[in-house]
């Protein structure tokens, strides 16, 4: 139904936070016009009073162009791994009670455990490989979906891409992703090492030698097919599940088309889409995820390895919890600094508004 067909509609979002920028800035703008108008009439020759708007950037990114993948580049660099890193403990925990379920029984054991062994700067061991990695893997991961978002819309045509929207988002999600992981995979590796086996290396530097002494380069890579196991279907779910939710918002919460919505109330839509996002994220990748902390701790060790010493109820259950909280939030953090780094320089938040399909032509029409 059209929103002018419901004016009588409540809503519990103040009015304030979707009311149009326009009308709240046209009125003082008219009253400076209207005091200068006796001196215009006096004045010879006609003036051009123009006041841009302060928040509005002198150079607009144009979509799609090369400025544009960048932005989305840069603000995929500070979503991932600013706040992966700042996660940092609750992934400690969560891997060491992957690896070690004995001795790690609890989310409140597992903290109290690595106070007492290590204090409090053990809680962020590992931090500069999750930096780096996160911040390589979210460069990609951002970067690419945008780009393959709009090359799969070009090639399926305006009808198909409105009508398999969905299957834009995913397809376009997974293909970034596979990339994504290449980039990542190295310092995930070592990572893992250094968090899970005390005395290993004291972080990236010292660890990455070492780890490649040990198991060859390509061992960087041994988890790098159950890093697409649980990365492609949760980056998969990430993405095509946000866009839907933050449509479904705008659609039925919303009394106001998005554009007509302040950038403060576009963000905290874009962080509640993606809170929901990754909870579903977490559930559906939690198994592989698993499996690459068992692989890469373990040298030589092999998925029916993992398998056998954790079981299956044991490999979808194990540390799900923690991580349904860790990846939850994190995800509604990561979309909310990418979503107001685009605001930042420019560009409109993510989601939000369907394609439109082609509205056909008179001539399509008659030869119906």
């Amino acid at each position: 139904m059209a929103l002018s067909d419901r004016p009588s509609r409540q809503s519990l979002i103040p009015s304030f936070l979707y009311s149009s920028p326009s009308s709240t800035r046209t009125l003082p703008i008219k009253k400076m016009l209207q005091s200068s108008s006796t001196f215009d009439a006096v004045s010879s020759s006609p003036k051009t009073f123009v006041i841009p708007a302060p928040s509005e950037p002198s150079k607009k990114i144009e979509l799609y162009s090369p400025a544009f993948y960048a932005a989305c580049t840069f603000g995929g660099i500070l979503s991932c791994g600013l706040t992966h890193m700042t996660v940092t403990p609750l992934d400690l925990v969560k891997c060491n009670m992957q690896i070690d379920p004995a001795k790690y029984k609890s989310i409140s054991s597992g903290f109290g455990i690595l106070l007492k062994e290590q204090g409090v700067r053990g809680f962020f061991r590992g931090w500069v490989p999750t930096l780096l990695g996160y911040s390589a893997q979210g460069a990609c991961k951002f970067g690419f979906y945008e780009f393959f978002k709009k090359y799969y819309t070009d090639i399926a045509g305006p009808e198909y891409a409105a009508k398999y929207k969905t299957l834009i988002y995913l397809a376009g999600s997974a293909s970034a992703e596979v990339i994504a992981d290449v980039a990542l995979c190295p310092f995930e590796a070592v990572k893992v090492r250094v968090q899970t086996q005390p005395g290993f290396a004291r972080g990236l530097a010292d660890g990455l030698p070492k780890f490649v002494k040990s198991e060859g380069t390509l061992g960087l890579y041994k988890g790098i097919v159950p890093l697409w196991g649980r990365q492609i279907p949760y980056t998969m779910m990430k993405f095509a599940s946000f866009e839907t939710i933050v449509e479904m918002i705008y659609k039925y919460a919303v009394p106001a088309p998005k554009d007509q919505c302040s950038k403060s109330l576009q963000l905290g839509i874009s962080f509640a889409g993606g809170y929901v996002a990754g909870v579903f994220c977490a559930i559906v990748s939690h198994p592989a995820d698993n499996l690459v902390s068992f692989l890469n701790n373990a040298k030589g060790a092999t998925v029916g390895d993992a398998v056998k010493k954790l079981g299956l109820w044991g490999l979808f259950t194990r540390g799900l919890p923690l991580r349904i909280v860790m990846i939850g939030t994190l995800t509604g953090a990561q979309w909310g600094i990418y979503d107001a780094f685009k605001v930042f320089v420019g560009l409109p938040t993510t989601g939000g508004v369907a394609p439109a399909a082609p509205t056909p032509s008179a001539s399509e029409l008659a030869n119906a």
